[in-house]
């Protein structure tokens, strides 16, 4: 078992099962100061308080990335997406953004989402088997030098790509999102071309890897639990709650965080301001003071307020769907929703 007080998320042994690591730091230390310097918080509550109180910023946050990570000499930046902005500027340009990004435009997805999907199931029949996670994502920040690199580079060239787009959709406007990007407005105010770039570029980065995270975690649980499988080929009208259960068992993303602009009282410590939080959103949707029988797959759980899409300001962009619910996000918001890496 790892030293809860050695939080490393990307030593491989926390990689390959985390689940056993966040139980041991939910029971001996839910509000945890790491060794390096963070904190670390595992409790559903705690999790859910980090995302809703606005005691909990995200200004800031992109510059500890950028020191972690690094970017080279002289590269082309694009203005900070609203997923690392706060208010009053978030509150801009997420309600630009909402304009565009509506239950219509999506279901106007629909047939091609379709067609792109029966295209890929054809030739895994055609093929008669498919490695589904092979190369799917080199966008998302993981641990290797070389992966990251090759990331950036995938980053740079989705902004290539849609910096080259935005003049043909300014004179052949479409019934698609990035035309409506362009033509939103709200009070005379409108997403200048840097915000609308790096808008495009978060919801296909976010939109894709939590996408792929979810297929591959959630072919892999139900997978390890057969008869959880084979119940929900018996019985099909179980996806909807199934999804939500792969969601909370083994969601596509297991942290966010947070940087504190006041001083918080937590669990009976003080977390002063100015620090980072990290959100354990994988441990939290684990804890057995709010999911009955949390290790257990069960893909007709009832009431799972997982937190899987996040809550708060930077709660998914695909809430205001068919799958929002009571104020919470399900599993038929997903394919609307770019969720996030760091929600």
């Amino acid at each position: 078992m790892p030293d809860p007080g050695l939080f490393d998320p990307h030593s491989p042994e926390i990689h390959a099962d985390p689940y056993p690591f966040y139980r041991r730091l939910r029971e001996t230390d839910p509000v945890h100061l790491s060794p390096i310097g963070f904190w670390i918080l595992t409790r559903y509550d705690d999790c859910v308080t980090s995302l809703r109180d606005p005691r909990f910023g995200r200004d800031g946050f992109e510059a500890v990335l950028a020191a972690q990570y690094g970017e080279e000499a002289g590269a082309q930046r694009l203005p900070r997406s609203m997923l690392f902005r706060d208010p009053p500027d978030h509150t801009r340009l997420r309600s630009l953004v909402n304009r565009a990004f509506t239950p219509r435009v999506i279901e106007g997805m629909r047939s091609q989402i379709q067609g792109v999907v029966d295209d890929l199931r054809d030739r895994v029949e055609r093929q008669g088997s498919s490695d589904i996670i092979r190369s799917l994502d080199a966008i998302a920040i993981p641990s290797d030098p070389s992966i990251v690199e090759r990331g950036r580079v995938g980053r740079r060239g989705i902004a290539d790509y849609f910096r080259a787009l935005l003049p043909e959709r300014r004179r052949h406007p479409r019934g698609d999102l990035l035309s409506s990007l362009l033509a939103v407005e709200e009070q005379g105010d409108r997403l200048t071309e840097g915000e609308l770039l790096a808008t495009c570029v978060l919801l296909f980065i976010a939109g894709h890897e939590t996408t792929v995270n979810l297929i591959g975690n959630g072919l892999l649980a139900l997978l390890r639990h057969p008869a959880e499988l084979d119940r929900l080929r018996r019985e099909p009208d179980l996806i909807g709650s199934a999804v939500e259960e792969l969601l909370r068992y083994d969601g596509p993303v297991q942290r966010t965080a947070r940087i504190t602009n006041a001083e918080v009282e937590m669990g009976g410590k003080t977390i002063p301001p100015g620090v980072f939080v990290v959100t354990v959103i994988g441990a939290a949707n684990r804890d057995p003071a709010q999911f009955p029988d949390p290790d257990r797959l069960d893909i007709a759980r009832a009431d799972n307020r997982h937190i899987a899409f996040g809550l708060g300001i930077h709660f998914c962009l695909g809430a205001p769907s068919p799958g929002w619910r009571d104020g919470w996000p399900s599993a038929r918001c997903f394919a609307a929703c770019p969720g996030s890496a760091w929600p």
